[in-house]
């Protein structure tokens, strides 16, 4: 455990000198990534907001995917996925991250489903 790890981000795009460069180097991007979740979270652009893809509105799609970028990144770099082997790279990233879309695509549509049916359906809102 005594190896030095990686001071690179981005597949060598960006090298820093110090581990403290690195932290500061990934907390601009997460934070860019966060800013850009927080603008469309709170302007609600019409064109992201009016138009589905796969039954899901299109800035739900945006959230899903900006979140799971920032999960796999705080992975990556600061659990030190990076300096594994590609098997456990692969089965500790990639299975949550195909569950966890799932999990939110199954939710959004059905309740999007649940809320059609309630809505334009024979049942009412009785709450």
């Amino acid at each position: 455990m005594a190896h030095e790890h990686k001071l690179e981000i981005f597949r060598g795009l960006l090298k820093f000198k110090s581990n403290t460069q690195k932290i500061w180097g990934v907390l601009v991007f997460l934070t860019i990534v966060t800013g850009v979740e927080v603008f469309l979270g709170i302007t609600k652009p019409p064109l992201l907001t009016e138009n589905s893809f796969l039954g899901m509105k299109i800035l739900n799609w945006i959230f899903i995917i900006l979140t799971l970028v920032k999960a796999y990144y705080i992975a990556w770099d600061f659990m030190h996925l990076r300096d594994e082997k590609n098997s456990l790279r692969r089965a500790i990233v990639w299975t949550p991250v195909f569950l966890v879309a799932y999990l939110a695509f199954i939710l959004l549509v059905e309740g999007n489903y649940i809320y059609n049916v309630f809505k334009d359906g024979f049942v009412t809102w009785n709450f």
